[in-house]
């Protein structure tokens, strides 16, 4: 599996979109007391880990799997904190 192909297969994971959405609520709720950027480096780091290391993908080194996770978790918290932030704001 290339790069790219492992990029889109872990952006349109259902599973991990659910993990990041609970982080980023659970990161919002603790806000006062932990801060936001310490939480969200973490946890996306941890999700990344996590599931690559519970749920390989077939012909994918682990390592390139956890690296691909990070970027791909990333990537949908960006986009999930910007929804969140709109939505605050209307609110």
């Amino acid at each position: 599996m290339d790069h790219s192909t492992l990029l889109i297969a872990q952006l349109t994971d259902l599973f991990r979109i659910g993990l990041l959405v609970g982080l980023i609520y659970t990161a919002e709720r603790t806000r006062a007391q932990t801060g936001i950027i310490v939480p969200l480096l973490i946890g996306i780091a941890f999700i990344a880990i996590i599931i690559a290391t519970t749920m390989p993908v077939a012909g994918v080194p682990v390592l390139q799997a956890i690296v691909s996770g990070v970027v791909a978790n990333s990537i949908i918290t960006a986009v999930l904190w910007l929804i969140w932030m709109a939505i605050k704001k209307r609110g």
